[in-house]
């Protein structure tokens, strides 16, 4: 290494080892080789199974095919179809009403349930017996409630014994079905967001919670005043990641309900494209409502991160 002055300020500059440039740039393309080593069956698994489906399905919103005959193109049409189709209206409502009704209730019920786990010293086997169902095959805990659910099922058995009522069809009442997915989907997936609640209670500052109840605020107030602002980043991830796989509500319904339910009382929106593109073979109007419902949860994404300012609160101000 030798010492060069600079002609404009007058301080010595330390000039580069002859080879140094060399020597760094091959240890860098080194480890950028072993990086792409590392990196590439993500890349090549995400391009085979995300990206070529998603660019398929592009072009075929845009197509009539049958998966047999000739590939036709027929511009908007499929996306004029779906849009006048009752069927696909009624897919999105019964989508939405399914995440307005999941969504809040299993996130109330989380928080709740974290709040109370967080207050005892042993909590491992409850955690256990919550994060089951997540972990648990879908299917399999559909099966388990639709022979709970059945009209001679062990929920109306237990209800007319306990209290005198005919057995109720909740599977087979257009009123009751729905309402029925929506109580699998919940019980299915309170125990993740109970882990992710209770991670955010735990590292809450137990001096905020301490100058809190020296100031005199009571359990109502320290629940709601503190714990609550300082939990809500993790409840609007939790809501966004709910609200997401809400609209994406299918396993369920399929084995829970036959046939999307009596009267399509059940039929959400990727039932509704399953239908079209493997029931029908018509692939066409298939991605056209997949677009719909891709559109359908960008607006929905979008306007719970534009309201977000008004409930989240960070605690370095970072939005």
């Amino acid at each position: 290494m030798t010492i060069v002055r600079s002609s404009t300020a007058g301080q010595p500059r330390l000039a580069p080892a002859p080879g140094g440039l060399r020597k760094e740039a091959a240890w860098r393309r080194r480890d950028r080789r072993w990086g792409y080593i590392f990196i590439g069956p993500q890349v090549i698994g995400m391009a085979i199974f995300v990206l070529v489906p998603f660019v398929g399905s592009l072009v075929l919103a845009f197509a009539s095919w049958d998966g047999l005959t000739e590939l036709t193109w027929v511009g908007f049409d499929n996306f004029i179809s779906q849009a006048q189709d009752p069927l696909l209206i009624r897919s999105i409502l019964n989508t939405l009403l399914i995440a307005l009704i999941t969504v809040p209730i299993g996130l109330g019920f989380s928080v709740v349930i974290a709040v109370a786990l967080e207050k005892l010293k042993t909590r491992t086997l409850y955690l256990v017996l919550f994060f089951a169902p997540v972990v648990t095959s879908t299917v399999a805990v559909a099966m388990i409630w639709q022979q709970m659910l059945r009209a001679d099922g062990v929920l109306s058995s237990v209800v007319w014994k306990a209290f005198g009522i005919s057995p109720t069809d909740w599977l087979g009442d257009p009123r009751l079905a729905l309402v029925s997915v929506c109580i699998v989907s919940i019980w299915a997936s309170m125990g993740l967001n109970v882990i992710i609640f209770l991670a955010g209670l735990q590292n809450i500052s137990p001096s905020v919670i301490e100058a809190a109840k020296l100031d005199g605020a009571g359990a109502f107030t320290l629940f709601w005043r503190i714990r609550m602002p300082l939990l809500s980043p993790i409840i609007f991830f939790s809501s966004v990641i709910a609200f997401i796989s809400s609209l994406q509500t299918f396993d369920v319904v399929f084995v829970l309900t036959a046939n999307a339910g009596p009267d399509n009382a059940t039929r959400t929106i990727v039932y509704h494209i399953y239908d079209l593109g493997f029931g029908r073979f018509e692939f066409g109007p298939s991605s056209a409502a997949a677009v719909i419902l891709l559109l359908l949860t960008l607006v929905i994404t979008a306007v719970q991160f534009g309201v977000q300012k008004k409930f989240v609160h960070y605690e370095d101000g970072a939005e």
